[in-house]
Parts: structure tokens; C-alpha cells; sequence
């Protein structure tokens, strides 16, 4: 295998997962002094952080399609000139609705980055590194929030509360341009997906490419298997027939799963959630920055793992921990403990997304579709991903705020609902989720082929 090639394609598109990581978690500094510069109420909050999910919805629903008919380089390409369109207009509003307007653009570009990146990766990857490389989204999306962690920091430390109350939330989201730059510019460097080109008919362009990754030999040998694979495979209608369905179904389920177990309510609300049980402005900025180093450096150890352990004693080591630290964290709320305990809850319950949850899912999201609909159908399941991730993100400061909804409960009751979700993940990987480390994507393929038989 040529290591310098793939790797760095695979590196250039994981800076759209960084920017990913950037442009989602830059709102958890700026979401305090915005509240008090647009005089917001919790739902009020809520929009403001979750609006930009509703472009993620919309940019994923796009972005499969596009992905399948022009391909994944230009997809990826677009979505970095919309991260820079939204880093400098939502830098700039007078209004709530302007500042709503520029988010939502910079969601339609987290919301195809989010499904595109892992997918070429995936699609340029030989089986033997694919989990690894395709972790290393992960690892950038982690990355961009700590990066953005000590930006926000940074940022509020130069000035007064006031300042940054009115001006200090602007510099924290107008930093985004300059690596929406550097992913733009890099991205004119990589080939397009050689999968996606076979399957446009483009045979020569893509064998030329998988000799690049793996030689002469490599290539025609996976040009002759794609063909094959997909000369097997039905419409992408017949995902939704029965017999079919099952594939769809456990996408779905992970994608959904990955969110509804509270994984935003820490990246978007951790500062005012710290704040909240008594810590200053400058210690919940700083604690959140430990946050996303406890992020980054159990992503490491689950790309480390997820090629030699494999996907399913990971998803289900962490499903485990993350409930169980959600139970007690949700413990800690209701009897108001401090918040540097609150700190070691909230680590531990990163620490198991990190090394499972977070990276994991995506690798097999990337993985368990033929490749003729793999665009769509992880269109399909990345929008329900961000349609949890609004629901959660927009439900938090109400159901937190609000005692009248969940009576004496209401600081403790949220977590425990996330906890209850972490079982449901559990259970979905336990029974429904096949190993696929070590095989190749037509071979997860051909397995699939073999369940639609015995189910019918």
C-alpha cells in the first residue's frame, strides 16, 4: 500500500470532520455572552444553539444525493466555502435572525462534511487501515473542538465580561474562517473516491487511482470485485421492501442512538452547565477545555483498537460506561453536588463516547451500504442523526429549566432519560450490529445479501 497517498487523502478529508468539530463546538463559549447580548429565554437558547442543525438536516439530505451524481471531492469542496461564509456572517449580525440565517449555512456544510468525509475515506481505504482512517474523522472532529476549546478561552480572557458580551462572541465565531480556508485549498490536492468513479462508468480514472493506494494487482482485483458487487445489487428502493429492510433499520439505529445518549447537551451547554453549579466565567471555559482533551485522547486510543479489537467490544464497552455515568451524573444534578465532581462525571462519560460511541458509529455507517446507494443511504441516516442532535439540543434548557415539566426531577431527569438510550444502544450493537473488521466493503456487502435470504 502507498501510505503517503491514502494517507493523505484520508487526512485532507478528515479537516472537513475538524471543521465539523469547529463550527459545532464553537457555540458552547459564545451561547453565555450571546444569551446576554440578545436578552434570550431558554428556548430562545435553545434556537441559537440548535439552529444550525436544522442547515445540517437540510446539507445532508442535499449532500447524498450530490454525493452520488457529482461525487464526493466537489461535495466537500462546497461544504468548505459555506463554512467560510458562515464563519464571518454569523460573526457580523444585528439581529437574532440574521446570526440564525449564517448558522443555518454553516450546518448545511457540517451536515455534508459530516456524511462525506467518513464516506471517501472509507471509499479510498484498503480493509486493513479502513477503521483506523476513518476514526481519524473522528479524531479531527474532537480536535477541532479542543482547538476551538482554547479559542473561546483565549478569546474571553483578553477582554472584560462586558466586552465580551458584545464583541468577544463575534471573534469566537469569526475564527472559523482561516481553517475553512486551509480545507478548501487542500482539498483541490486529493483524487475523487475511485469507487464513485467505477461506478460512473469512469473504469480507467479509478483503477488509475487504486494503483496509486495499492499497486497493478490491488487494483484490477478491486476493480473486477466493485464491478461485480455492483452488478448485484437492486435499486435503492429496495432498501425500504421487505427482506431489505434490516440494513436500513440498524443504520438508522446507530445513527440516532449516537445522539439521543447526550453526547451535545456536554459539547453545547458544558461552560453554562459548569456555571451553573457555581463555577466562574474563565473555570468553565477552562474545564471545558479539559473536557476536550479527555475527548481527543480517547479518540486516539479507539483508533488505536477499532482495527484490532473490532467495532462491537468497543460500541458495546462503551455503551456501558456511558450509562452508567450518565445514572450517576444525573444523580449528581439532583442533589446539587459541586462542580469539580461534576468534572470527573462529565470525563468519564466522554472518555466512553470517545473510545466507542463517537468514532465507531461512523465507521460503520461508512461501511454497511452497497456501494451504488451508500450516499443516499447515509443521507438518510446522517439526517436522523442531526434531527436527534437538534431535538436533544433545543430540549435541554427547557427540560433544565423548567420545573413545572419534570417537577422535583428537573436538574437530574434529562440525564436519566440519555441513560435510558444508552441501554437501547446496547442493545441494537449486542444483537443487530455484525463485525466487520478486517473485511472489505463488498464482502459486508455479500453478508447483508445473506441475511435478506434468510429473512425471506
Amino acid at each position: 500500500m502507498n501510505n503517503r497517498y491514502v494517507y493523505f487523502a484520508a487526512i485532507v478529508a478528515a479537516l472537513g470532520g475538524m471543521l465539523f468539530g469547529y463550527d459545532t463546538a464553537v457555540i458552547a463559549g459564545a451561547i453565555g455572552y450571546l444569551r446576554h447580548h440578545f436578552t434570550l429565554n431558554a428556548a430562545q437558547t435553545g434556537w441559537a444553539v440548535s439552529n444550525a442543525l436544522i442547515g445540517c438536516i437540510i446539507g445532508v439530505a442535499c449532500a447524498g444525493i450530490l454525493s452520488d451524481f457529482i461525487g464526493r471531492k466537489k461535495v466537500l469542496i462546497f461544504a468548505a466555502i459555506l463554512f467560510m461564509i458562515s464563519a464571518i456572517g454569523s460573526a457580523l449580525p444585528k439581529t437574532l435572525a440574521q446570526f440564525v440565517i449564517f448558522r443555518m449555512i454553516g450546518g448545511f456544510g457540517v451536515g455534508a462534511a459530516s456524511m462525506v468525509s467518513p464516506l471517501y475515506i472509507a471509499e479510498i481505504s484498503p480493509p486493513d487501515v479502513r477503521g483506523r482512517l476513518v476514526s481519524w474523522n473522528q479524531f479531527a472532529i474532537v480536535l477541532g473542538m479542543l482547538i476551538v476549546y482554547f479559542v473561546n478561552c483565549i478569546i474571553a480572557g483578553i477582554g472584560t465580561e462586558q466586552w465580551n458580551i458584545s464583541e468577544g462572541w463575534r471573534w469566537m465565531l469569526g475564527s472559523e474562517t482561516l481553517p475553512a480556508l486551509l480545507f478548501l485549498a487542500l482539498m483541490f490536492l486529493v483524487p475523487e473516491s475511485p469507487r464513485w468513479l467505477i461506478k460512473q462508468g469512469h473504469i480507467e480514472e479509478g483503477q488509475k487511482i487504486l494503483a496509486a493506494i495499492g499497486g497493478a494487482e490491488h487494483a484490477r482485483q478491486q476493480v473486477e470485485d466493485i464491478r461485480t458487487t455492483m452488478a448485484e445489487e437492486e435499486s435503492f428502493l429496495e432498501l425500504f421492501r421487505p427482506g431489505r429492510r434490516l440494513i436500513l433499520f440498524v443504520g438508522i439505529g446507530l445513527a440516532i442512538l449516537q445522539q439521543v445518549t447526550g453526547i451535545n447537551v456536554i459539547i453545547y451547554y458544558a461552560p453554562e452547565i459548569f456555571k451553573n453549579l457555581g463555577a466562574s466565567s474563565d473555570s468553565a471555559l477552562l474545564q471545558t477545555v479539559v473536557v476536550g482533551v479527555f475527548n481527543l485522547g480517547f479518540t486516539i486510543v479507539a483508533m488505536t483498537y477499532v482495527d484490532k479489537v473490532g467495532r462491537k467490544p468497543l460500541m458495546l464497552i462503551g455503551a456501558t460506561g456511558m450509562g452508567l455515568s450518565l445514572l450517576v451524573f444525573g444523580l449528581a444534578m439532583y442533589f446539587r453536588i459541586t462542580a469539580t465532581w461534576l468534572l470527573i462525571l462529565v470525563l468519564s462519560y466522554i472518555a466512553s463516547f470517545a473510545l466507542s460511541v463517537g468514532p465507531v458509529t461512523w465507521v460503520l455507517l461508512s461501511e454497511i451500504f452497497p456501494t451504488s446507494i451508500r450516499g443516499r443511504a447515509m443521507s438518510i441516516c446522517t439526517i436522523l442523526l442531526w434531527a436527534a442532535n437538534w431535538l436533544v439540543s433545543q430540549t435541554f434548557p427547557m427540560l433544565d429549566e423548567n420545573e413545572w415539566l419534570v417537577g422535583k426531577f428537573q436538574h437530574g431527569f434529562s440525564f436519566w432519560l440519555y441513560a435510558s438510550f444508552c441501554i437501547a444502544l446496547f442493545l441494537v450493537v449486542r444483537f443487530a450490529v455484525p463485525e466487520t473488521k478486517g473485511k472489505t466493503l463488498e464482502e459486508i456487502q455479500r453478508h447483508w445479501m445473506k441475511q435478506d435470504k434468510r429473512a425471506k
